[in-house]
């Protein structure tokens, strides 16, 4: 696929615990100061950890996301006849889609319909349950589906806010991080941490967006899918699927892996994902693996479940666009599993063109986005 052919970003808007915007979120990770705080939200009484990244005074999720579709077609220009023609994308939890306890609004996979008249989406609408990889794989849809002609732009939207099912399995299964911190390929790392996250991405055709006079803030260069086939919930620790992502990526980007100058792992702290995906990285750049700068983002935001891969995607756009790759804040010292060059000190200088950010799931499932300059 040659460069002007491959999909567009065009508009974007996150919320996380970081804050609501671009804006905050960037300061966030570029600072390294993670955002795990007490959890006011639920009862947390009896659990083994009891912090998570939230954002105080939040509204349903639902409202979350319609404020977070509207925003991002807002930042792309899209008026109401382009939204018209606009597909919707979902990533989101399976189970109720609304904080209030009475249990009102829609739900999944209710809740697309709602938010695309709501947002006065016209094209059809897609649901994406499919746990850390639903994001990511929504993302990757729509840029095939973009790629071969099939639509001409896709709202991706996204959202999970930390919820007391999902916490106390997490905790129960002692996953969370019990020093409250969240390590990614360091010496010491006890776990995950869960966080919010509400995400609305706008990618299009070059094409349209040349036709209305967009500017693109990135490039869909490439994505790649794979599966471990190894255990429902231990890694591969060869990391043999997520290799076959990163390599799926940069073959349908039609790069070699010396344009990566950037990974934004999947990496949540936790002993044999982390080391698992250090060894894919090796696996599938070679000598190269050990030498692009990495980080993982969830050291700050936390893990936004669903929603993480386009958490993920936007912070890595915003870095680039910045010229600045985020801190992997939580480090402690090199671990010999992990032989990375993981940035720990301070956000590094780039000027590299392509980054990929990597998630991976429950089941063995992995995604692999090439983002590239606009």
């Amino acid at each position: 696929m040659a460069d002007r052919e491959h999909p567009r970003i065009t508009g974007v808007h996150a919320v996380s615990a970081l804050g609501r915007g671009t804006e905050s979120l960037l300061a966030g990770v570029l600072s390294g100061a993670a955002a795990f705080t007490p959890v006011r939200r639920f009862d947390t009484a009896g659990r083994r950890v009891t912090v998570a990244a939230t954002l105080p005074d939040v509204g349903s999720l639902a409202d979350e996301l319609a404020d977070a579709v509207d925003v991002a077609c807002r930042a792309a220009g899209l008026d109401p006849a382009r939204r018209a023609e606009s597909a919707l994308f979902l990533a989101t939890h399976g189970g109720p889609a609304t904080l209030p306890a009475d249990g009102s609004g829609p739900r999944v996979p209710a809740l697309a319909g709602h938010l695309a008249r709501r947002c006065g989406l016209g094209g059809p609408t897609r649901v994406y349950t499919t746990a850390c990889v639903s994001a990511s794989t929504a993302v990757a849809d729509a840029a095939t589906l973009i790629g071969r002609g099939d639509l001409d732009r896709v709202v991706v939207a996204a959202g999970y806010l930390v919820e007391p099912d999902q916490y106390a399995l997490f905790d129960a299964g002692r996953a969370l991080a019990a020093d409250g911190v969240v390590r990614p390929f360091s010496a010491g790392r006890q776990g995950l941490l869960l966080g919010d996250g509400v995400v609305a991405v706008v990618v299009e055709s070059a094409a349209a967006a040349r036709r209305r006079g967009a500017e693109p803030l990135a490039t869909v260069a490439g994505w790649g899918r794979a599966g471990d086939a190894y255990h429902p919930c231990q890694p591969d620790p060869r990391g043999r699927g997520l290799a076959r992502a990163v390599r799926g990526a940069l073959r349908r980007a039609g790069l070699p892996a010396e344009a990566v100058g950037y990974v934004n792992a999947n990496a949540t702290g936790t002993s044999s994902s982390d080391a698992s995906e250090a060894a894919a990285l090796g696996e599938a750049l070679g000598g190269l693996g050990g030498r692009i700068p990495v980080s993982s983002t969830k050291s700050t935001h936390g893990h936004a479940l669903e929603a993480s891969g386009l958490l993920e995607l936007v912070v890595t756009v915003l870095a680039l666009g910045h010229g600045k790759l985020p801190v992997n804040a939580g480090w402690r010292g090199k671990d010999p599993s992990c032989p990375l060059d993981v940035i720990t000190d301070a956000p590094r200088p780039t000027s590299t063109p392509y980054a990929l950010t990597l998630n991976a799931a429950f089941g063995g499932a992995d995604t692999a986005l090439l983002v590239g300059a606009p």
